[in-house]
């Protein structure tokens, strides 16, 4: 029996299939061609490689079965495989088989594949899963040696969504945009032996699909500018559904300071007061804000500390509060050097004493350098005083700025996501501790409504003028 697969993937589409590395994500922008290049990649090393089972998931059930299943039998000949719906999975001629998952929570959710030998495992828009799904499910990636494979990890995404950040950082930021593979060092402790694995970030846009119509292009740009630029132009730093749109990272302003938050660092005099915020963790980051405000009442954020491990986001760094105390000790030697005594605002939730000793107290037990108060903990209102800081005045300057050395704050606000649920606060399941610490200083100084300015030229910026 001879079969002709009709199947003519674009460059990006074959170069998604043809990478070598642990871990690849597809795609950026929309039209891409993101779910045929899962199904078909999918259905190719299940009938190249006999008796390996393929694991593809989406968030919900509707979603699987209006993209992956659908797409899948449009590709498959009746020949070589069959679709049985009762069990959502497709088993091929040779004994392979794909099984489509849905997945919406990590607890039961993730418990059914506990005893599951994944050997291709497949994520389409992956920033709808946590990042803590992603992790589990490849602790399930394994197979015997007689199989003669090395499973791997294939995801598609366009950007937004509640695991935006995640998302980002270890497979755009990681791989400079797609210019770069990611190479992570793994040490073995039982093997005495290091492995290496590689992470890759394939970048394709509609335009560069020759089956996509040019209706299609012309529809996404009719979309407002934030959708627009993530699914036209697949840009992670613009998205639909982001919850501060108006936080501008502008490296061509650090100097001036005109229509950008993120700024050059200099000297803080002497005489503006300081702050300390913080928002404590353990398996999640813990984060401390140093900030200093101006004649004006304008906000700096001049430092930090955020507790997370490199090249993991949101996944913190598990120090006791003695230990967090010895890390903020350090972080402001240099203020209590010149004799300077921040106050500190954080989590009421630190004072809690239910389990025995708090959070504060273990803190002060190692560090009473700065005395913490209780913030302000009400979230609408803080997120209101975030937004209007960030507002432009008529001279072309927000009320809060951040030192370009604050990597973690630039990182993690502008992915900030709603909630699906609450629309008007933010997705508390994505990387928000800097934000909540954030909240509490900002809170601590409220400033009134401000109107906000078009974008025009301005006179430079001097922080030290009078």
């Amino acid at each position: 029996m001879e079969l002709t697969l009709s199947y003519q993937p674009t460059d990006k589409q074959r170069a998604f299939h043809a990478s070598e590395a642990d871990e690849v994500l597809y795609g950026g922008a929309a039209g891409g061609g993101k779910s045929y290049a899962i199904c078909w990649d999918a259905f190719l090393r299940c009938m190249t490689y006999p008796q390996t089972h393929a694991y593809l998931f989406r968030r919900t059930y509707p979603e699987l079965e209006m993209t992956l299943v659908r797409t899948m039998l449009s590709i498959v000949p009746k020949e070589l495989g069959k679709y049985t719906a009762g069990t959502h999975e497709m088993r091929f001629t040779n004994g392979s088989v794909a099984h489509f998952c849905h997945l919406q929570n990590e607890g039961e959710g993730l418990l059914k594949y506990q005893g599951a030998e994944i050997h291709w495992l497949y994520f389409d828009e992956l920033t709808h899963f946590t990042k803590g799904m992603y992790d589990y499910l490849r602790t399930r990636l394994r197979a015997q040696k007689k199989l003669g494979i090395v499973p791997c990890v294939r995801c598609a995404s366009n950007p937004g969504g509640p695991g935006h950040a995640w998302v980002k950082a270890r497979f755009v930021d990681a791989t400079d945009g797609g210019r770069q593979v990611r190479e992570i060092p793994v040490r073995s402790e039982v093997l005495g032996s290091v492995a290496v694995r590689r992470v890759e970030y394939i970048p394709a846009l509609a335009t560069e699909n020759p089956h996509i119509s040019a209706d299609y292009v012309i529809e996404l740009e009719q979309k407002p500018q934030a959708l627009r630029e993530a699914l036209l132009h697949g840009k992670w730093d613009a998205f639909d559904g982001q919850a501060f749109p108006e936080f501008q990272d502008n490296p061509a302003h650090y100097g001036d300071g005109l229509y950008t938050h993120v700024i050059r660092p200099f000297a803080i005099p002497y005489h503006w007061p300081r702050y300390v915020s913080f928002d404590h963790g353990y398996t999640r980051p813990f984060s401390f804000g140093v900030w200093a405000v101006d004649e004006e009442g304008r906000a700096y954020r001049y430092k930090e500390l955020y507790g997370c491990v490199e090249g993991e986001p949101n996944t913190g760094v598990m120090l006791s509060p003695g230990e967090i105390a010895q890390g903020l000790a350090e972080l402001l030697e240099s203020e209590f050097e010149d004799g300077i005594r921040p106050m500190g605002i954080a989590d009421p939730a630190i004072w809690d004493r239910s389990r025995g000793m708090s959070v504060e107290e273990q803190i002060r037990k190692v560090f009473s350098g700065v005395i913490f108060h209780k913030g302000d903990n009400t979230r609408l209102p803080g997120k209101m005083q975030l937004h209007e800081r960030l507002k432009f005045g008529e001279d072309g300057r927000p009320m809060l700025y951040v030192f370009s050395t604050c990597r973690d704050f630039i990182r993690t606000i502008p992915a900030l996501v709603y909630d699906r649920k609450k629309p008007e606060d933010i997705d508390t399941s994505a990387e928000d501790h800097i934000y909540d610490e954030t909240r509490y200083f900002l809170m601590s100084r409220p400033i009134a409504p401000r109107a906000q300015a078009k974008a025009r030229p301005a006179k430079g910026f001097d922080p030290l003028a009078p």
